[in-house]
């Protein structure tokens, strides 16, 4: 079984441009996800999936000198993108962690891939709190091979194609999406914890977050 999770990332956002490479206490947000991803015992390859566009190209350099694995694919196209990157080594199942959750946990992507395992679905996620009590933005979601492939045959419009499970919550009577509720310590679905705009950005700076936080440790200084 080959588990990979796949960082979709790039530089190209409309609400805070440039936004993988600012820095987060030290480090440039696409460093915090790659770094606390890594401390997932049940992944066993990272790849971040970025576009071929021009502007990206300091980015993949940038994940290059940290030794990360880049693959580069469609800019607008998210699942060919994923699909190829799969592919390209050859997955089971993937992972699938969006770079602007700089305050991912690698407890909770393997708490997702367990539950995935244990359980009869299509696809499972618990990184946004949506039919659970999930923070947003520390978990992950999770489909095999065998779907990506689906996906990537059936959807054809433009919307369902720049997003990665659109077409499925769009065709839910055809598929199994299920999620969990996490631990009750540290379950607070009120919280957002992803950085979307300036102002996320900001309230992330004023907290005193570490690179290297447990999942405890990144909830009890969110809630001070």
């Amino acid at each position: 079984m080959s588990i990979v999770a796949i960082i979709q990332a790039r530089m190209g956002s409309t609400r805070l441009p440039n936004k993988m490479l600012l820095h987060l206490h030290g480090y440039p947000i696409v460093e915090w996800v790659y770094r606390r991803v890594r401390q997932s015992t049940k992944v066993d390859t990272i790849l971040f999936a970025l576009p071929d566009a021009r502007r990206d190209d300091i980015l993949a350099w940038y994940l290059e000198s940290i030794d990360a694995s880049v693959y580069r694919g469609s800019e607008t196209d998210l699942i060919e993108r994923f699909y190829h990157a799969a592919k390209s080594v050859s997955a089971k199942e993937i992972v699938r962690v969006c770079a602007d959750n700089p305050l991912i946990c690698a407890s909770e992507i393997d708490r997702l891939i367990e539950f995935y395992h244990d359980n009869p679905c299509d696809i499972a996620y618990n990184n946004i709190s949506r039919s659970n009590k999930y923070p947003t933005g520390i978990g992950a979601g999770i489909c095999s091979m065998d779907l990506l492939e689906e996906l990537h045959v059936k959807a054809t419009s433009a919307e369902h194609r720049e997003h990665l499970f659109n077409y499925a919550w769009d065709h839910q009577t055809n598929y199994r999406i299920a999620t969990f509720n996490p631990p009750e310590k540290i379950a607070h679905p009120e919280l957002k914890l992803i950085i979307d705009t300036d102002k996320d950005y900001l309230a992330l700076l004023e907290k005193h977050y570490r690179i290297g936080m447990s999942t405890e440790e990144i909830i009890a200084v969110a809630l001070q």
